[in-house]
């Protein structure tokens, strides 16, 4: 029986559930979401190999501009002041930013829209705050040494042999362009050059895309794994999201003594209280200014329709008995509620009956 309970502890205790959406909302708080960094420097690299090979027209006039301004202009200054630095500095950051900028945008945006597509927006402070836990050695150990480690490694080899391969394969196709470049010109051997060097970006991007989704796929298993929940997670969650029952249940308690307090207090202003006369009281009130029928002012049953006469007693409210009437209007009207119409006979028997004795009195 003693192992049977401990048997029961230790899957009670394994993290077998998936994760409830108030878990995956907390976790992308942290900032721990679905995400592979292959796919987003697959993308970059990419993106900005394709802007590179159709594009670098425009960046080879700007490249050009540049240094035949430096050669042909600033070469022939024969005077160097502070100005004329400050002015050629300037220049050359203009032209230096005019060949960068287009490729650091590109990058920028790929690596947002990268970014984008794997999690959504997200903007959170959470992995930046400073935890001891990230710098334990012994944690640190653990990591170099775990099977994540091992898969990254092999990943490593992996995207290295494929591109490896891929561009080896490439420069092997064209590897009588390759031996021609000795005997081309200078102008024609940049172009070959830059021709292959845009083609081997471009294939060596699209393997390291094709790996980063094999990627995404492992880091999702690997998300869904961490996320795992046990049942007693689950049970925790649902305590902590609705509240603990024993809270709610004084909480419940503590607001049926206020509103019945509320309602004894309302019992020396009703015009009458109908009784069974034991077991109900029906407490009820009129005012033929404000109120278009009679309301129930309070109402109870056994120990606090007893509670009800002792007060109206106390307070001089006429006590009529009605058990019929009693039994229906306690099962069929709240208290602040106005009467049903199919009582209103009933009710106003009782009413003259009481106005005549305090008319007496």
């Amino acid at each position: 029986m003693i192992a049977l309970r401990l048997d029961l502890q230790f899957f009670a205790g394994e993290k077998t559930e998936k994760a409830t959406p108030k878990k995956r909302e907390d976790s992308r708080k942290k900032g721990q979401v679905l995400k592979s960094p292959d796919v987003t420097s697959a993308i970059v690299l990419l993106s900005v190999f394709v802007f590179l090979f159709f594009f670098a027209g425009f960046l080879r006039t700007e490249i050009f501009t540049f240094f035949s301004v430096a050669f042909t202009h600033y070469m022939l200054i024969e005077t160097l002041t502070i100005d004329t630095a400050i002015i050629i500095y300037k220049d050359m950051l203009i032209e230096m930013a005019m060949v960068l900028l287009p490729i650091m945008l590109v990058a920028v945006v790929a690596a947002i829209a990268a970014n984008f597509f794997q999690f959504g927006l997200l903007f959170t402070t959470e992995p930046l705050k400073f935890d001891l836990k990230k710098i334990d050695p012994i944690k640190g150990l653990k990591r170099i040494f775990s099977i994540k480690a091992i898969i990254e490694l092999l990943k490593s080899i992996l995207k290295i042999s494929f591109i490896g391969s891929v561009t080896t394969l490439i420069l092997w196709m064209n590897l009588e362009q390759v031996l021609s470049l000795s005997f081309k010109t200078g102008w024609d051997t940049l172009s070959t050059v830059g021709w292959l060097t845009g083609t081997m970006g471009i294939a060596a991007s699209c393997v390291l895309l094709f790996i980063s989704i094999l990627d995404f796929f492992y880091q999702k298993f690997d998300y869904e794994k961490n996320l795992k929940m046990s049942k007693q997670d689950i049970k925790d969650e649902h305590k902590n999201s609705d509240g603990d029952p024993i809270i709610k249940s004084r909480i419940r308690q503590r607001q049926r003594e206020m509103a019945m307090r509320r309602m004894m207090q309302e019992i020396p202003t009703a015009d009458v209280v109908i009784t069974n006369p034991t077991h109900f009281a029906i407490a009820l009130k009129y005012d033929d200014e404000s109120m278009e029928a009679p309301t129930v002012v309070a109402k109870g049953a056994d120990f606090v329709a007893q509670k009800i006469k002792l007060i109206a007693k106390e307070n001089n409210v006429v006590m009529v008995e009605n058990r019929p009437l009693a039994r229906s209007m306690y099962d069929q009207v709240e208290v602040g509620q106005r009467i049903p119409d199919e009582f209103f006979k009933a009710v106003a028997e009782v009413l003259a009956y009481v106005y005549r004795i305090k008319q007496k009195i």
